[in-house]
């Protein structure tokens, strides 16, 4: 039972993290919150990793696989579960084609105005720094973390916390990458 009760406090911490992001952006919407675009990405990349790297594993391993091995009822709970709900695709779909768009003016954004003004500006200088430090990222599509250096996710959920305005959080932010 000791199982179900951390997948549940699991889901918790995922929904406080939805419930922060809405407020916050409802906040920022009505002029009463400054943007913290540090913080938002933070609490993004956590909805996004986490569950992925530690929750949804865990959940497919030591639940959904047993329950499945147990009855045939499990079995084809979790098989509807996985094939996602009736129209669920259809809402996917919506959902990433407006992710997707968003994303690409992002990028084409950065390339249009940000990237002419480096060209520009950038002095030899200023070039050995972005190309050092772009030169030691790992590859994307690799993933940013070593096996030898896993995210530590309970510490990124603590400063998501301490950086996110009350009464989401103790009210510390702005929010700071390490």
């Amino acid at each position: 039972m000791e199982a179900l009760r951390i997948m549940i406090d699991e889901h918790q911490s995922l929904a406080a993290i939805l419930h922060a992001i809405r407020m916050m952006l409802r906040d920022i919407a009505s002029g009463t919150l400054q943007p913290d675009m540090g913080l938002l990405r933070a609490m993004v990349h956590y909805l996004d990793a986490y569950p992925e790297k530690r929750h949804h594993p865990k959940e497919d391993q030591f639940i959904f696989a047993l329950l499945r091995q147990r009855t045939a009822e499990g079995a084809a709970a979790v098989q509807r579960y996985a094939d996602g709900e009736p129209g669920g695709l259809e809402g996917f779909v919506a959902a990433f084609e407006a992710f997707a768009a968003f994303y690409r003016d992002h990028m084409m954004r950065e390339e249009r105005e940000i990237l002419p003004l480096v060209h520009k500006h950038f002095t030899a200088e200023d070039w050995a720094i972005a190309n050092a430090g772009f030169a030691g990222s790992a590859d994307p599509l690799g993933g940013t973390r070593t096996p030898e250096a896993p995210e530590d996710f309970a510490r990124i959920f603590s400063r998501l916390v301490a950086a996110a305005p009350a009464p989401i959080g103790l009210g510390a932010g702005p929010y700071k990458e390490l």
